[in-house]
């Protein structure tokens, strides 16, 4: 016991490629990843049990990328699948490209696979993406009751989020894309 009366934690064990398998197979079985994202997670890992057991987590650097390779191997990360899923994703809640190229570049994915991922009816998924946008955050043809004093509000709304002018002028000016929403 210490002093203010708390029991002394036993340092966790020393980190080995079993224990980094099976982070790295809970994460992925919660959530879908880049293989850069999980070499980040299973960084931070190390690092924290490194930190508690007073050790380099230098050291370990190379089991980590073995378990990523061999999730890679295995199939269980592909960063191809999971660009085209975030993006199917984050366009129908009305992200922009600009905003969808930069939440996969902050997971780790490189800008080919990007750039691949949005490629394809760019215009039309951006117009769609930017109608989604307007009705969740309820803005321009979407806002109930009176829309004129908020069109500069809205607009900025939609500029902020990484839409185009153009795109954010036809969404704030139009009518709604769907009667019924």
């Amino acid at each position: 016991m210490t002093d203010d009366g708390k029991p002394v934690r036993k340092p966790p064990r020393q980190v080995s490629a079993a224990y980094l398998q099976r982070a790295a197979l809970a994460y992925l079985e919660r959530y879908a990843s880049s293989a850069e994202n999980l070499r980040r997670v299973l960084r931070r890992k190390v690092d924290k049990r490194c930190r508690l057991r007073g050790e380099d987590p230098a050291e370990f650097q190379d089991m980590i990328d073995e378990v990523v390779a061999k999730s890679l191997r295995a199939g269980l990360i592909d960063d191809t699948r999971y660009a085209e899923a975030r993006v199917a994703t984050l366009r129908r809640r009305g992200g922009s490209a600009r905003a969808i190229q930069a939440k996969l570049s902050a997971k780790g994915v490189n800008r080919a696979t990007i750039a691949a991922a949005l490629e394809g009816g760019e215009e039309e998924d951006e117009e769609k993406a930017a109608h989604a946008l307007a009705r969740r955050r309820k803005l321009g043809p979407y806002r109930p009751g009176e829309r004129a004093p908020y069109r500069d509000k809205d607009l900025a709304a939609l500029a902020r989020a990484g839409f185009r002018f153009d795109v954010a002028r036809s969404v704030i000016d139009g009518e709604r894309d769907d009667p019924e929403a």
